[in-house]
């Protein structure tokens, strides 16, 4: 059904939860291929210090074996403390390097998410059919196409560069151990530079790979929108009934309001501001009501009914109800005119200038 197809884009929530339950995208070419070249390079860095270190033991131990006629245990015990010591100053470093940089690029991309959903047991996990879905996937046959082509590559790259090297590896059986060393060397670096400009392509190439299908996975049909919408900010049909209810209520609170008026101002029918105004407490009058057309004449009416003035001023009744609020006071401008009217009223009321009777 087209409302089932998944056509929208990931709804912030729904990226939210998804985070929350370890579903995020992660391209794990790149978190290798950034482990082996900063490892490579890092290899280039410290090659002396490793050199001198194996050279030191090498020496040692082969100058003792040519002096010494039998094999001690102190000697083998010695030799196999040695050896450890050598092999965490060669390889420890580059251990601890290859293993920061693939945490770096890990949590460059998951943004140093750690989800324990996803370790949690699923029993969809166990099932042949979700096996077999997962065995045939689109997904899984482009890793299989990525692990033919780094392998066709890397096949490639290999035959070439050897094939242009045939005759220097001719000349060093001429050099002598230390030129010949040097040679090899220089090609294994060249080599790996080679495979390494390569494998960051591929790398690059199952980035966006990787997050154009994460995407895809996250797509939602219209309907789980309307949902979450339901879900997250309430079902608008229920919501549109809060809101006439509430503002129904405030309409009944502001007419109760109307009989507590000092004076209603009106144009003449389409518009009413009920003010009430106490000396003792306001600053200046207050807003206790105001509607448009039938709620003007609502107003109106309760307020000659409960034997409140009304007045009829067009201009300020018209500027009251567009720049005032219920319980508001009105603007500063309207002051004089206002007072005008105020009094008016309570002369007619025999009321004193704080419109208390006198």
């Amino acid at each position: 059904m087209a409302a089932d197809e998944k056509t929208e884009q990931a709804t912030p929530k729904k990226r939210r939860d998804e985070r929350k339950k370890g579903n995020i995208f992660l391209s794990k070419d790149v978190v290798v291929v950034a482990s082996l070249l900063g490892t490579f390079f890092s290899l280039k860095l410290l090659f002396p210090g490793m050199y001198e270190a194996i050279s030191t033991f090498l020496i040692r131990y082969m100058n003792y074996a040519s002096v010494k006629t039998e094999v001690t245990a102190e000697f083998v015990s010695d030799m196999t403390r040695e050896m450890i010591i050598t092999f965490v100053k060669v390889c420890v470093p580059l251990l601890m390097i290859a293993v920061l940089l693939a945490v770096v690029a890990t949590a460059a991309q998951t943004k140093l998410l750690f989800s324990t959903d996803a370790l949690k047991p699923k029993f969809s996990r166990l099932s042949p059919l979700q096996g077999f879905k997962k065995l045939f996937s689109s997904k899984s046959l482009v890793e299989v196409l990525k692990g033919i082509i780094k392998i066709t590559i890397l096949i490639w790259i290999m035959y070439d560069f050897f094939i242009g090297q045939l005759i220097n590896f001719e000349r060093t059986l001429k050099l002598d151990l230390i030129s010949s060393t040097a040679f090899v060397l220089d090609c294994v670096i060249k080599l790996v530079m080679k495979v390494s400009i390569a494998f960051v392509a591929i790398s690059a190439f199952d980035y966006f790979y990787q997050w154009w299908d994460y995407e895809k996975q996250l797509k939602m049909s219209k309907q789980e929108v309307k949902e979450e919408y339901k879900q997250t900010e309430g079902n608008p049909q229920i919501k549109g009934k809060i809101k006439e209810l509430q503002r129904r209520m405030a309409m009944s609170r502001m007419m109760q309001s109307v009989p507590t008026a000092d004076v209603v101002l009106r144009n003449p029918s389409h518009f009413a501001v009920a003010l009430k105004y106490d000396g003792e407490k306001d600053a200046a009058p207050i807003v206790v009501a105001k509607g448009q057309d039938k709620i003007a004449f609502k107003i109106i009416k309760i307020a000659e009914e409960n034997g409140v003035q009304v007045v009829e001023n067009k201009p300020v009744a018209r500027a009251l109800y567009a720049m005032t609020k219920v319980s508001g006071m009105i603007p500063e401008e309207f002051y004089g005119t206002v007072a005008e009217i105020l009094v008016y009223v309570y002369k007619l009321e025999g009321k004193d200038l704080m419109g208390k009777k006198k």
